[in-house]
This record gives structure tokens, sequence and C-alpha cells, in this order.
């Protein structure tokens, strides 16, 4: 029975999925006004980074202390993404145009590219809005097999959600639990990774 014991690898383990589940709810509970989805998303990569890291202070406080000191330039980050994914969403459902296939192609793989690093830079690093962007990029295509591993990490979660959405309805309410929370945890090791040589 080591395996229940407190400090045992299977019990760390446990502990950090309900961190995630936690996160997740905090981060679905803050962007209910949607221009705070930016904050939301850079308090969810800090508190899953120090989870992952054993990083002290509970989980409630380390996301809303990373959420109000990242909200500015989170935002204003946010409504860069946030704009223009939803205008690339709208190319795609409305514009069923065959000649503009290769622009939606190519500006839906550099939103993606930048939308996976952009909001762990805020959480990790000061600088400006206009060098965080820049810096997504420039991780992003740098560190483009770990930008893939953290695209299939989220493809998986996503195909999962359409599968259980079609086949097994039973299990969104899980998959919604975990949510994004779980993905940020799974995306840590990749980031820290890329990060380490700057810190």
């Amino acid at each position: 029975m080591r395996f229940l014991s407190p400090d045992s690898r299977f019990m760390q383990e446990l502990r950090n999925l309900t961190d995630a589940v936690w996160i997740n709810i905090l981060m679905v509970l803050t962007s209910i006004p949607v221009v705070t989805i930016g904050a939301a998303l850079a308090a969810g990569c800090d508190a899953s980074r120090r989870v992952v890291q054993g990083e002290g202070g509970g989980v409630t406080a380390n996301y809303f202390k990373a959420f109000r000191a990242n909200f500015a330039k989170a935002t204003a980050l946010w409504a860069v993404f946030g704009v223009v994914g939803a205008g690339l969403t709208w190319s795609w459902v409305a514009l069923q145009i065959t000649p503009l296939l290769v622009p939606k192609f190519g500006l839906s793989i550099v939103w993606l590219i930048g939308f996976e690093w952009v909001f762990a830079l805020q959480a990790r690093f000061e600088n400006s809005v206009g060098r965080t962007l820049v810096n997504a990029f420039v991780f992003g295509v740098g560190n483009i097999v770990l930008t893939l591993g953290m695209v299939a990490i989220d493809a998986v979660w996503i195909g999962l959600l359409v599968a259980c959405w079609f086949y097994f309805p039973q299990g969104l309410f899980l998959l919604v639990v975990l949510g994004y929370g779980t993905m940020l945890m799974c995306h840590v090791p990749l980031l820290e990774r890329a990060f380490k040589p700057y810190l």
C-alpha cells in the first residue's frame, strides 16, 4: 500500500490532477467576461507551472496573483489573438472560396504557433506587449518540435471532445472538467525546456 503514501508518485500525480481540475475551473470562471480570457490563460500557465515544479503557495492564491499581475498585458495580447482568431474562424465557416484556402491555412498556422507560446511567455517573462508577441513567434518557430508537441496535446484533447460529443456523451463532463487546465499541465515540461536557457 506504499502507493497510497502521501509522498508516493501516485499521490503526487493525483494531487496534480486535482490541481489541474481546479485551475480549469478558475480559468472558466474568470473567462466569463470574455475580455479576461487572456489574463485567465496567463494565470493558468503560471499556476500550472508552479504546481508541476512544486513551488509553494496555494493554487488559488498563485492563480489570482498571476491573474492580477498579467491582467493589462495579457488582455492586450488577447485582443490581438481573440480578434484574429475570430476572423479566421469566420473565414473558415463563411468564406468557402477555393483561392483563399492557402492564405487561410497559412494564417491559421501562424496564429496557432503564436497562441501556443504567447500567454506562457507573458506569465514567465517581463516584456512589453509587442516584444512578447514577437518572442511568441521566435520561440514557436525556433522550437518547432516543442510547438508541434503542444499542438498534438491540444489536438488529442479536442479530438476526444469531438469523439465524446458524437459517440460517448457521458464522457463529455469529465473532459470538460479536466479541460484546458490539464493541457496546460502537459505543456509545462515542453515550455520549461525552451525557457531554461533564458532563466
